[in-house]
């Protein structure tokens, strides 16, 4: 059974993990898409599953005929773990004199970098350019699963009717993922008649506000360490060669559709103590995961969008 991190955290916590525990929560914390996003644990190093990919043929027959026989078709998938994690250090110079609670600190600091990194993966991966880390939502999207703001170079603005065409495009919508760039426009064109979808607010795990459109919750990636947004306006529309578009994803996320993968372990966390050569301790955060993408309709991409107002 697949569970979310604040699910994880809740049973680390009753296991009597406890800095594990709060590690997980960090996690959740730091990042919407990882909080949202529901893990898989799975035996060995990999995950096998089938993918639909053309539906068994259906007719009417009359009385006394026969039906002509045929199979669907499915598409067998291989998803392989990656490795991410990072050792956290704390000087203990800082421990004597500013206490305990200096490391969980720094070590809060250290998660929000990893998750950065890994929602970053988890939206823009390349394992040709990067084998270390597995393919992102960006290379995963194709066919009519792939849509255009328009044709112009260096991107459109984003129409309503398009973004309404791309949630009707996924199946089982769950979450609209963009930058907060566009989430500004989409609350401006909240504000503005004749534009408007249906915007709403509610709360995640931690209290948090977020914003929905048509009853699916925004997902923000967050920025990394040296502020570069996963959904910035750099890249380059469906025509043309000038990156200043972004791209939106409507996705589902749960068993079946899109969900993270990692190792039985799930995530580790070790206090491995002070280190020999340097007077620090040192906790080392580990994650063996993975995503895998199991309907050929679960993900959405609409690329090629300027940074300009909202139209209808």
């Amino acid at each position: 059974m697949a569970l979310s991190l604040v699910e994880a955290a809740k049973l680390a916590q009753n296991e009597g993990k406890e800095i594990k525990a709060a590690v997980i929560a960090m996690f959740a914390r730091a990042s919407d898409i990882l909080m949202a996003m529901p893990w898989k644990s799975i035996q060995g190093n990999a995950y096998g599953y089938n993918r639909e990919g053309v539906l068994p043929g259906i007719a009417f027959r009359g009385v006394n005929e026969g039906y002509t026989a045929s199979e669907g078709i499915t598409n067998p998938l291989t998803e392989a773990l990656r490795i991410c994690g990072g050792d956290l250090d704390v000087d203990t110079f800082l421990i004597r004199t500013l206490g305990v609670n200096i490391r969980a600190a720094h070590e809060e600091l250290k998660v929000k970098a990893l998750a950065a990194e890994l929602t970053r993966v988890i939206i823009k991966g390349d394992s040709e350019a990067n084998p270390r880390e597995f393919d992102g939502w960006q290379r995963r999207v194709s066919g009519g699963q792939l849509i255009s703001a328009g044709a112009t170079d260096g991107g459109n603005a984003l129409s309503i009717t398009l973004l309404d065409e791309a949630i009707d495009l996924c199946a089982n919508p769950t979450h609209i993922v963009m930058s907060k760039a566009l989430r500004r426009r989409l609350n401006t064109a909240g504000r503005t008649s004749g534009v408007s979808g249906i915007l709403e607010t509610d709360k995640d795990a931690f209290g948090r506000v977020i914003r929905m459109y048509n009853g699916l919750p925004i997902l923000v990636p967050y920025s990394d360490n040296g502020g570069t947004e996963p959904l910035a306006f750099d890249e380059l529309a469906a025509q043309g060669a000038t990156a200043t578009a972004t791209s939106l994803y409507v996705v589902s996320l749960g068993e079946g559709y899109v969900s993270g993968i990692q190792s039985t372990s799930g995530m580790m966390v070790r206090d491995l103590g002070e280190l020999e050569t340097t007077p620090a301790m040192r906790t080392r955060v580990e994650w063996d995961a993975g995503m895998v993408v199991e309907h050929g309709r679960a993900l959405v991409r609409v690329l090629g969008i300027s940074n300009a107002a909202f139209v209808a």
